[in-house]
């Protein structure tokens, strides 16, 4: 008999006598506390482990639920899986064969789509693959792991036509590698899974645009599928990068490598760049077509807001435009008038700390012809002051505003609607590991930030992830609700920019201590970077918005 100590978030512990061998997924029904999400993963004296693990010796466990963000992430790539095998069960029936591609994140799910002959995606299909699905979860088949050597699976994927795989898998330079087999579907997926279909029952599927849409819960409800909400100017966005990168060739990890190997880096930085550019002056042209004075940027954490601004600066300056930067940071209320979190904390990401009044009147006497008083918020005292900086805007004149809020109605209420050009920005990452894996923007977002926070403010890696789950509730309340008020959306994120900041991001993430929580989320991300070839910023040119967070930037950022 062994004892384990079941350990609940709160740090209360009970002990048990169990069988040596025991697995943690029968622990885990046996002991678990399923009441906030279901229990999909387990750490075992640590060790993040699946369920299917047993135990050799005594141990220390704590479950993980689909409430937390590395189990509902487990629940979502086991679900693509199930789709997977769902979908190449009913194409069976209709004779034909199709290809899938996971493209990226809409509205609480995945957008998709189908590339089969004979076959198009229409609400007639996805009720066949959804009642496929609902079957499978119902016949609780196992989802089991196989453990390959690299060249061996290598040779799997190129027998089976699985282009993309042979392509990632070129350049894989660990010894062996894991694929999952569902019934007599395989495929490779990058991070654990659930032990079988049986813990898969949430789920929904909607046709939209030239796809489809694969809905799921998300972390305040896991066991309830939000209802699918349209997503159009985050789509168009999103669709434009894909279509660019799938026309290069360069959609997958793999073929991204593959260029590197080849020497055509440098002239996909050029061209990236370009296409980044002329994006930024398109949007000028607009402001000045549409005749507007206030223009308001605002994106979550590390997406680039920053350079944005100025290269957009620029481009309104070439078209005879004068602007005027502001940070909204300047109207915050005095540190002893700002709201506080449930935990006793300033909250400076609410928008009840921001000073609406003053900033309408102000912004509202500019577009009148008045001079005004520009205040400049002093951190360190945490109150306004006024330095002696005025403003006055002339004909050609515009006020460029980045902030938190700038798309939040509320932020802006007494200015006139006509007068405002409201810009959304993010790292809305184009590429995937392969087919099936996609790549998070939160996660690109997360190593940009972890690289610029070490870099400028002398942050650790282990800090600045142990901030990042409270930065991503602050952007889930103030900044993605207002995203499809955007007049524009700029995609920041560069196709190779993971290739550049490899370097920079890993040695910060190898010296989070083994012990420490964040460790775990260190691992994952480096596992995550090993899937590139690294390169140099050497030929990142200084106008970058890579700049930004690898430094060398030719604006002050």
């Amino acid at each position: 008999m062994l004892t384990v100590t079941i350990r609940e978030k709160d740090t209360t512990e009970k002990k048990y006598e169990v069988k040596e061998g025991i697995c943690l997924e029968q622990l885990a029904k046996d002991y678990g506390n399923q009441e906030k999400g279901d229990i999909v993963l387990a750490y075992c004296n640590g060790r993040l482990c699946e369920l299917s693990r047993t135990v050799e010796e005594h141990a220390v466990i704590e479950f993980v639920t689909t409430a937390e963000k590395i189990g509902l992430d487990t629940y979502k790539r086991s679900m693509i899986l199930m789709m997977m095998k769902a979908f190449r069960e009913v194409l069976k029936t209709k004779n034909t064969t199709g290809r899938i591609r996971v493209l990226f994140s809409l509205s609480r799910g995945f957008y998709c789509e189908l590339d089969s002959k004979g076959v198009s995606v229409s609400t007639e299909l996805l009720k066949e693959v959804e009642e496929k699905m609902r079957a499978l979860y119902k016949a609780d088949l196992p989802i089991e792991k196989y453990t390959y050597n690299s060249h061996e699976l290598l040779k799997r994927f190129q027998a089976q036509g699985r282009a993309d795989k042979v392509q990632l898998f070129r350049y894989r330079r660990a010894s062996n590698a894991n694929v999952y087999r569902l019934d007599d579907f395989e495929d490779y997926y990058y991070g654990f899974m659930v032990p079988s279909t049986g813990y898969l029952p949430y789920f929904s599927l909607h046709t939209y645009e030239q796809g489809f849409a694969l809905q799921m819960p998300v972390k305040k409800n896991p066991r309830v599928v939000p209802e699918f909400a349209p997503q159009h100017k985050l789509y168009s966005v999103m669709k434009q990068s894909d279509d660019w990168s799938v026309m290069l060739n360069v959609d997958t990890v793999g073929a991204l490598n593959d260029i590197i190997a080849q020497g055509g880096m440098n002239d996909l930085m050029l061209v990236q760049e370009a296409l980044q550019e002329k994006n930024i002056a398109e949007i000028a042209g607009r402001i000045k077509q549409e005749a507007k004075k206030v223009i308001l940027i605002a994106g979550p954490s590390s997406s680039g807001k920053t350079s944005f601004s100025h290269r957009l600066c620029i481009q309104l300056r070439a078209i005879g435009m004068v602007p005027h930067p502001i940070a909204l940071d300047n109207y915050f209320v005095d540190r002893e008038k700002t709201p506080k979190d449930e935990n006793g904390n300033y909250n400076f990401e609410c928008i009840e700390a921001m000073d609406i009044k003053q900033f309408n009147e102000d912004i509202k006497k500019l577009l009148s012809g008045e001079e005004i008083q520009m205040p400049t918020f002093n951190f360190l005292i945490g109150k306004r002051e006024y330095k002696g900086n005025t403003m006055k805007l002339a004909e050609n004149d515009v006020l460029v505003i980045e902030g938190i809020h700038g798309l939040n109605p509320k932020m802006t209420e007494k200015l006139p609607d006509e007068s405002k050009f409201k810009i959304y920005i993010s790292a809305l990452t184009q590429l995937n590991v392969d087919e099936h894996n996609r790549i998070a923007t939160t996660d690109g977002r997360l190593i940009r930030r972890i690289v610029r926070d070490a870099r400028t403010r002398g942050n650790t890696a282990q800090k600045t992830i142990s901030m990042w789950d409270s930065v991503r509730r602050g952007e889930e309340e103030n900044i993605f609700p207002y995203q499809e008020e955007a007049d524009a959306m700029f995609n920041s994120a560069l196709i190779h920019e993971l290739c550049v900041i490899k370097p920079y991001a890993e040695p910060l993430l190898f010296s989070i201590p083994r012990e420490s929580k964040e460790y775990q989320e260190a691992k994952r991300l480096l596992k995550f970077l090993d899937y590139f070839l690294g390169v140099s910023s050497e030929n990142v040119p200084n106008n970058s918005i890579l700049r930004e967070f690898v430094g060398g930037s030719c604006f002050p950022v």
